[in-house]
Formats: structure tokens, C-alpha cells, sequence
């Protein structure tokens, strides 16, 4: 039963394709969305600190209706501000703002003084129409942003000559502040567009390379299988039955009842997926420590491997996964931490517990924050670990990265 669960553990710590193939599809389009949310929030805090600014100094009565505009207008722009800063609600937030801004372009005329005569005098309005088609951007269809990045200035023009009494004056100045809102306008939905085209094409991209190459691993596994399984076969079943044939003394039969041991033992570990894990001959902590340092000078590291316990001896096939997740630690701290700080202890029990743990004083990071298609951790030490019925444990904060690579007989 425990081995049972152990593998268990070990196949459900590493995602599956179609898993990867998930949280990878839309990965470049995620982080675009990302970026246009962000650029959006920037503009959308400078020009509605100038609208509100603007709103403040030329406000000569603060009555209800002026009041109810301003709310109108600048709460849901702080929404969409807030929203596209956090990277929740952007759709939600925008589309209202959207909406909301709309409508109150349509009531300005209801609620502002009809007395303005000098058409260059802008009002704080104006200036979040582009505010408007960006909201729409991140909100709505190609389509509908068109339309707004088209109808917002074209309902603002019409406004804004209603306010002036359709004057002469006031069509010369409305005329080219349309004009240059609406190619303003058309250009920021256009990028736009290019950028999300842009990015659907690589994450269409990367899932036909990450298909082709699953499907050529997978090909180039089943090979390696067929290829080990032939040469296990001949060189280890084969050559234990002609030796346990042609055994006549005591000697030679014990010999042939190894190499059948041996053998059998290749032949289990084949059918378990962990064909390359070894035998399960005994292994001294010694050999362990060996193979770490060996790693540490060819990585040339400058780092201490401590021993601390008395002897103790473990399966060639756990020794073998607990030296392979040290080496990918030792690997991640050199790479993620620049090896500062980096120490490894492998230390013993009396009851035959032997434990590795490989330490740095690095800026830490977040395990949950791992990409899907990071398998450095999950596959290869914590998977590893779980598939001899070990367990691994990874803490990492500000100060550094512990990892902990334990096994203990059953």
C-alpha cells in the first residue's frame, strides 16, 4: 500500500500533456491582455487627474446635477483604473465605464451652462473620449470597438455644437476636435488588434512546436523502451538462464542465482518506468556524498557537503533518485541564486533515515507561482522523491531556499 500511493503521488505530481497544453495556449495572449491593461490604467490616471482638475477649477456652481455628472463620470473611471491595476474585473470594470461615460456625454448638454461662447474653451469631458475608446478596447468585440473609437467623438461633436448653439465658431473647432479624437481613436484600436493578433499567432505557434515535439519524445521513448527492454532481455535474462544451465558447482550456481537476483530486480524496475533508477543493491551514504561533490566541482561551485550520523545504507535505486533531485537543487540554487550561501547536508539516523538538504541564501521565490511548464521542481525532485516512496520538502522565503529530499524504510 504505501508503494501503491507513492506512485500515485509521483504521477499526480507532474501535469499531463493536455494539462500543460491548457495552461499554456494562451500564455503570450494572457500576458498581452496584461500589458494593455496596464498601458490603459497609466492614461486612463493622467487624463482623468486632468479631467478632474479641469472639472474642479472651471466649476463655477456645485449644484446636484454637476455633482451627480462628476460621480458619474469619475467613479467608474476609478474602477477601471483600480481594475486594470489589479488585473481583475478589467472586462467588467471598462465595459461599464464605457457605457456609463457614454451616457453621460449624451446628458452633458441637460445638466452644463448653454452661456459658453469661446468654442476653444474645451470642457473636462473631452478629455477622456480616447479614455472611452480604450475602455472599449478592453471590454468588447473587434466590431463594438470600432464603433465606439467611430461614435464616441461623433456624439461628442454633436454635443458639443448643441452646448454652442451650432455656431459658426463652434463647427470650425468641434470639426477638427473629431477629426483628431476619431484617428486617435481608430489607431488605438488598430494596435490593438495587431498586438492580440500577434500574440495569438505564437501561442498557436508554441502548441503546434509543443505537440510535435510530444509526439516525437513520445516516439523516441517507446524506441529507447523497445531498444532497453531487447538488451535487458539479452544481456541480463538470457545470460542468468545460460549460467544457471551450465552450473555444476556451488559456486556457479550461487553466481547464477545473482545474476538471476539482478536480473529480476532490472526486469521490475523496467516494467515500473524507472528502468534507469538502478538495482536495489545497498548504497552507502558515502557514494551519495561522492556523487553531490562530484557535482559541485563540475558545476564549480565552491560549497561544503556535510556528513553528519553514523553509516547508513539505502536501495541503489533510491540512492540513485535522491542524488539526481540533489543535483537539480544544487542546480536551481546556482542558477536562481547565484550559488550564494549554497550548502548541502546528508545526514543519518539510527533508524536508517537518510536525509539531503541542500541550502542557499538566495532572494527565495514561490513555489505556487511556478509556471505549468517548469518541471525542474515537480518532476524532477518531488515526483522523483515520490516514486521511491521518499517525500521532499521546499521552503523558500526572502532570507533563502531549503530543500529536504528524506527516505526511511517502510
Amino acid at each position: 500500500m504505501p508503494e501503491t500511493r507513492s506512485i500515485r503521488e509521483a504521477w499526480n505530481s507532474i501535469p499531463s500533456p493536455g494539462e500543460v497544453g491548457l495552461g499554456l495556449e494562451r500564455f503570450t495572449g494572457q500576458r498581452m491582455e496584461r500589458i494593455l491593461a496596464t498601458v490603459a490604467a497609466i492614461g486612463s490616471t493622467a487624463l482623468g487627474i486632468q479631467a478632474l482638475l479641469a472639472a474642479i477649477t472651471r466649476l463655477t456652481v456645485l449644484d446636484a446635477p454637476h455633482l451627480a455628472m462628476m460621480i458619474m463620470v469619475f467613479g467608474p473611471l476609478l474602477w477601471m483604473i483600480a481594475a486594470c491595476v489589479t488585473g481583475r474585473w478589467v472586462t467588467q470594470a471598462c465595459g461599464s465605464f464605457a457605457v456609463v461615460y457614454t451616457l453621460a456625454l449624451l446628458l452633458w448638454p441637460v445638466v452644463v451652462e448653454r452661456t459658453v461662447t469661446d468654442p476653444s474653451d474645451q470642457p473636462w469631458i473631452f478629455f477622456l473620449v480616447n479614455i472611452g475608446v480604450v475602455a472599449a478596447v478592453l471590454a468588447f468585440r473587434p466590431r463594438l470597438q470600432f464603433a465606439w473609437a467611430l461614435g464616441l467623438p461623433l456624439v461628442y461633436g454633436y454635443v458639443r455644437l448643441e452646448q454652442g448653439g451650432f455656431t459658426q465658431g463652434f463647427w470650425i473647432t468641434t470639426g477638427f476636435d473629431v477629426s483628431f479624437t476619431i484617428i486617435l481613436g481608430m489607431v488605438i484600436v488598430s494596435l490593438a488588434w495587431m498586438f492580440r493578433q500577434v500574440a495569438t499567432g505564437v501561442d498557436d505557434a508554441r502548441s503546434r512546436a509543443v505537440e510535435s515535439y510530444a509526439a516525437a519524445a513520445a516516439a523516441s521513448a517507446s524506441e529507447e523502451e523497445r531498444v532497453a527492454m531487447s538488451a535487458l532481455m539479452h544481456d541480463s535474462v538470457l545470460a542468468a538462464l545460460i549460467a544457471a544451465e551450465r552450473a555444476d558447482t556451488d559456486r556457479e550456481r550461487t553466481l547464477a542465482v545473482a545474476m538471476a537476483r539482478e536480473a529480476l530486480t532490472r526486469l521490475a524496475n523496467t516494467e515500473a518506468s524507472i528502468a534507469q533508477e538502478g538495482s536495489d543493491e545497498p548504497v552507502h551514504r558515502s557514494q551519495i556524498v561522492a556523487e553531490l561533490r562530484r557535482t559541485l566541482s563540475e558545476q564549480g561551485a565552491d560549497a561544503v557537503v556535510e556528513e553528519r550520523g553514523g553509516p547508513v545504507a539505502i536501495p541503489g535505486r533510491v540512492a540513485r533518485a535522491m542524488v539526481l533531485a540533489g543535483r537539480q537543487a544544487i542546480g536551481n540554487a546556482l542558477v536562481h541564486a547565484g550559488g550564494r550561501g549554497l550548502h548541502v547536508v546528508a545526514e543519518s539516523t539510527p533508524a536508517n533515515r537518510l536525509t539531503v538538504t541542500v541550502l542557499d541564501t538566495g532572494p527565495g521565490f514561490d513555489p505556487e507561482a511556478i509556471g505549468e511548464d517548469r518541471l525542474g521542481i515537480r518532476a524532477s525532485i518531488v515526483a522523483r522523491m515520490a516514486a521511491v516512496a521518499g517525500s521532499s520538502r521546499i521552503s523558500s522565503d526572502a532570507g533563502g531556499t531549503v530543500v529536504e529530499l528524506s527516505w526511511e524504510p517502510s
